[in-house]
């Protein structure tokens, strides 16, 4: 869906479409109505990673969310600012974008890869290497 600051909070950084909130307990995130990528304002994500079923948000496939990966230029939703690319520590072959003061952008399928770590993510980090 088009953004439209009356009926979405943020425009998506990557597709441009609206992003609406969901929320889980007492954490909200946004979820793009088009992509399905979600922001997570600073320590969503973490907080999120800490629930169970926290993943349940992430409605997105893989595969749709690895389209977007090509996008390069990618603008915080928060402050307009670039954002950088950086991986996860403990899985380098996930992938986001980040904001140093607003917070993090994952495309869809990747925050549930995130909150599993699994002894596959690493061999899968072997195999798909650097971004």
């Amino acid at each position: 869906m088009e953004f439209n600051p009356e009926e979405h909070s943020i425009k998506c950084p990557k597709c441009g479409h609206g992003m609406n909130e969901v929320t889980y307990g007492e954490v909200t995130i946004d979820r793009c109505s088009h992509c399905q990528g979600l922001w997570f304002d600073t320590g969503e994500a973490d907080a999120l990673k800490g629930k169970w079923m926290g993943d349940a948000l992430d409605l997105g496939a893989k595969t749709e969310g690895r389209k977007w990966d090509a996008v390069e230029d990618v603008a915080c939703p928060r402050c307009g600012k670039d954002m950088e690319k950086r991986s996860d520590p403990k899985q380098p072959h996930i992938w986001f974008e980040e904001c140093p003061d607003h917070g993090m952008f994952m495309d869809a399928g990747e925050f549930t890869d995130y909150k599993h770590e699994t002894w596959a993510d690493w061999f899968r980090s072997l195999i798909r290497g650097a971004r």
